[in-house]
Order: C-alpha cells, then structure tokens, then sequence
C-alpha cells in the first residue's frame, strides 16, 4: 500500500516501541506532526527543544528503551545540540527527526536552510561529531537502507543518537509501505555458555584471588546485572565501589558495599583499592578521569584486572587488563556465577568494616568529617530523604557531589547523575522525560544557577500533569565556578555571583507547591507536608556560598 514519508516515518517509529516524542512543531515538519495525530506515538511539547533533547534522554535511561525527539529546521535542529551531544557521551540510544526546507530551493537561501549548500548551515557536521549517523533523506529509493542503518545504530551495543532530516517535500511523497518489513526494529540477545574459556578464565581469577574487588559502572545497569552483582559479590564475599554513574547497582547499605569511587567521593573505595585489592574487575565501567582519580596509576599497581564491558571500544581503552571480555555484562556474570556454585568456590576471607576502620585512620586526610560539617544540613536532607524513600524513587542529579556522598542508593532506588557532558540545567527535562517513562516519585536536583537554565520546563510538567519534586540548593553563585576561584585563582570572583528571583513568588506563578529548608528544624515534617507521589513541588535549600567541598579541580 503507498503510504506518505511522514506517515512511514511514524509507522517507523511505533514498530521502534517509541511511546513518546519530545519537540517542538515548526513549518518544515508539519507533516510529520500530521501523521502523528493519529498515532499510538505520543507526542509532548517541550518548553525549548534543549529541554526536549534531554527528556528524550531521560525516557531512555529511565525506560531502557529508545528516547525519540523531534524539531523543525535550522533553530530547531540547533537547539537540540547539547542534549544530543550529553546523549551521544551517555551512549543513549536516541532517535532525532528534524524537517528540512523542499529540496528544490537547497543552495537558494532558503528560510531556515540547512542543507549545506550555497552557503546555508550544513546540518551534518553540525551533528557529526555527535551522533551515530545523522542523514538528510533527500530521495526516497534508499530510505530502506538509511532506516536499517539507522536501526543499527539504536540496537548496537554501543549506541548512541541518530538524527534523520527530511525535507519538506520529502515528507509528503509516496512510497510503499511494505518498506517496513525489511527493516529491522529489535535488538538481538544473545547467550554464553559457563564453561567457555572466558568464564572459566574469570572464574580462575577470582578463585585466585585472595582481596578481590568489583568495580561497578552504569554498564551494569544497562545490562539489568544489578541483581547478579549482587549474588556475585554475596557468594564470595567480594566487596563492590561504584563508579558515579553506577550507584545503586548493589545497595549501598549492604555490608559490602564500597561507596562510589571517584574524584569528588568521600567515600574510603580508592584506599581499600590501593591497599588491599589483588584483582581488580571492572564491569560496565570507564576508567574516566573522575573514577580514577585522573588516572592515578596506584589505583591499579600490583594488580590483575578483570573487565567485562558490552561496548568493544572500552576494552583495554586506558588499562592493558589481563582478562578482557566483551559481552552482555548480566549474562556473562550469570555464567560466572553458575561456574563458581558448580566448583563449590569459598568466600573470601575478608573483614571489611575493621580494613575499612584501620584505613580511615591510616589515611585521615580522606576522612569525610570535614565535608559532613561542613554541609550538615545537606547531609541531614539526604538523610530525611532516604528514611521517607528507602526504594522505588528515581533521582535526576545535576550537582553530584552531595549526593554522591550523602545518598545511599538502595537498589531499589535508581540514581541519574548528570555526567554525559555534564552541562547543566539537564535535570528537570530528563526528570520529566523519565516521569513519562517509570510511574514512580521523580526527583530532580540542581543548583540555582543550572535551575535558571531550565526552570520553564517545569510548565512542561504542569501542562501534561506529571509529579515531579525538585530540590535546589540556592547559594546565589555558580558554586563550582566560586570554589575553583576561591582555590586557585587568590578570590579574584568574575561572574559567579548573581541574584536570584523570589523562588516562593515563582513556584506560586507555575502553580506548583513550595518549600525553604533554612535549618534543620526545616526538615522535621518537609515530606510529610509535601506530596511527592501526585503533585509538583519545589524545595528550596538555602547553602553559604563561601563554604566549599575540599577536594580540589586543579589539573
């Protein structure tokens, strides 16, 4: 049956189980924004496409399936840039339709052009460095091959965004819909057998190894390995850190459980790694600068290590390991796991909490009693926090160091923080992006100065009645910024103090309720009085901006 461009591009996306496409209409994509009318397909409009880019991104890490957006030409497609590129460094699979002007007026100066001829913005290298593959589908006679690419690239075990522009013309011509029947819209599984020589290898390892230790990244969470993590680390008694992006794969109240390792962590993971570990096993998790210190050789000295990661690219990328695995991170370790219960392996012999005790005095320049006093109260809200939602919450991070130190994420509990790019005025959109996702209390968190990036995305939650509580620490500065020049640069502040509007006068405007935790007496009945679960909120922390974390940003 010939069918419209527009109306295959939607069929497209129903057969990719697209629930919801985050964007803005323009004129060149309004055919699109037609066919979708009728559409299982539901589309949401964002308040900025910015804002759309990253509730695309949100739903995908969220849902674990693919995050759609959608925008016109030119300013539209450019305002999508840095929530496609945070995506792109996520390893989000998402998928970007944009319109574009008729192709007959390409290199003629067309409103809004970005063909890339005549002197128009050339959208593809706008985007190249980006995305996985980004096309302009001038013709019709390849969109099979273009849509299988693009197939490809959502369904890889290294995804990333894929952004596809039709012109406006394209959009409306007729094609055959059978199209669809040759273009694959699932992901492939696949299983490994325990009694490979990679398993066995890694068993081999493990068995050996007398002060094993798991470092556990969001690869783990991509995979659903979470709970065989756990069982892992349970049978043999092998203590797990996280890197930031995977708190919460094993709960961070289990006695066995490291914290989170990195630059900006209180937490004693990088001296029990140091000083006690003889094999190493990195699962789903990069050696960036942040979870190795800067790449701080003593964290590996000495050592054998293990790296079981899905994504090819990762392996051996700034550590030669002794073992390298690629493959599903959940289905290796169930084969693991299977290996070390048939071959009766013992725990190890490990006392964690007296190793963990003897190091803290040993290394008290780690100790993390300075940073709590310092920002007690924070510390006390995350307390409150986790004692009225031990599980079944979902948190978007932009300001990471509190909640990295201060939040034990249980494994019921899933934690996004805002690495990526780390751009700020991400967590209210992706929060948002989420909610429509997971039907579960949502939490953004940011500072006042990433909150003014995106506060008008909260009408966005209002318009389509989405619960959502955000939490923002207001200290009238860019606190990263004030505390690099308060450390390095002899106070010399330039441009990160600024005031700030009425935040009560603001929330009453969007209609949503309000909250100023001053001290702790603030705190007593905060989530007794709000309701997270059905209503929109926000809550004001009130933080001294002179008053910083210890650790230091020099390079």
């Amino acid at each position: 049956m010939k069918i419209k461009v527009s109306d295959l591009i939607v069929k497209y996306l129903e057969r990719l189980g697209v629930e919801y496409i985050f964007g803005m209409p323009g004129a060149h994509i309004l055919p699109v924004y037609d066919s979708l009318y009728d559409s299982s397909v539901r589309s949401i409009l964002a308040k900025h496409e910015q804002g759309a880019s990253f509730m695309a991104g949100g739903y995908a890490r969220a849902s674990g399936k693919i995050g759609a957006c959608i925008t016109t030409a030119g300013p539209g497609a450019t305002n999508l840039v840095t929530g496609i590129a945070n995506a792109y460094a996520d390893k989000q699979p998402i998928l970007i339709i944009t319109g574009e002007t008729s192709t007959h007026i390409f290199g003629k100066g067309g409103l809004q052009e970005s063909s890339g001829e005549g002197g128009a913005i050339d959208q593809g290298s706008l985007f190249k460095g980006i995305t996985k593959y980004n096309k302009i589908v001038e013709r019709t006679d390849y969109l099979a091959n273009v849509l299988n690419r693009t197939s490809k690239e959502l369904f890889s075990d290294s995804p990333g965004p894929v952004l596809l522009s039709f012109p406006f013309n394209v959009q409306k011509e007729m094609v055959d819909d059978s199209i669809l029947d040759d273009i694959k819209t699932e992901k492939t599984s696949f299983s490994i057998n325990k009694d490979s020589a990679t398993i066995i290898a890694l068993a081999d390892l493990i068995d050996a190894a007398e002060n094993p230790v798991i470092i556990a990244g969001y690869g783990c969470i991509k995979s659903d390995a979470q709970s065989v993590v756990a069982d892992l680390a349970e049978l043999i008694n092998i203590p797990v850190t996280t890197s930031l992006k995977g708190k919460g794969v094993i709960s961070e109240r289990s006695t066995l459980s490291l914290g989170s390792l990195g630059v900006t962590s209180y937490s004693h993971a990088y001296n029990y790694i140091v000083e006690k570990a003889d094999l190493v096993i990195f699962l789903g998790a990069g050696f960036n600068e942040r979870t190795s210190y800067l790449w701080d050789s003593k964290l590996l000295e000495g050592k054998k290590i293990a790296q079981v990661d899905n994504n090819y690219e990762q392996l051996d990328k700034v550590f030669k390991a002794d073992l390298a695995i690629n493959g599903d991170i959940r289905v290796v370790l169930s084969s693991v796991l299977q290996n070390l219960e048939a071959r009766n392996s013992s725990k190890k012999q490990i006392k964690l909490e007296q190793q963990i005790d003897n190091l803290k005095n040993k290394f008290s320049q780690n100790d993390s009693n300075e940073f709590s006093s310092r920002f007690s109260l924070i510390e006390k809200f995350f307390n409150c926090f986790e004692k009225h939602f031990p599980d079944n919450v979902q948190v978007f991070d932009d300001n990471i160091i509190f909640a990295q130190n201060f939040f034990n994420v249980s494994s019921g509990n899933r934690y996004y923080p805002n690495s990526g790019v780390s751009s700020l005025g991400h967590a209210i959109p992706a929060a948002i992006g989420a909610r429509f996702a997971v039907d579960k209390p949502s939490f953004a968190i940011l500072g006042d100065g990433g909150f003014q990036m995106c506060c008008m995305e909260i009408m966005t939650a209002v318009n389509y009645r989405l619960p959502l509580t955000i939490v923002m620490f207001n200290n009238s500065t860019m606190g990263l910024i004030r505390k690099n020049q308060f450390q390095q640069y002899d106070k010399r502040f330039i441009n990160c103090d600024f005031e700030n509007p009425d935040y009560e006068i603001l929330a009453k405007s969007f209609g949503i309720n309000y909250k100023c935790v001053k001290d702790e007496a603030s705190l007593d009945d905060l989530f007794l009085s709000i309701d997270c679960n059905n209503s929109i909120n926000l809550i004001e922390i009130m933080i001294d901006k002179d008053v910083f974390p210890g650790y230091s940003s020099r390079r």
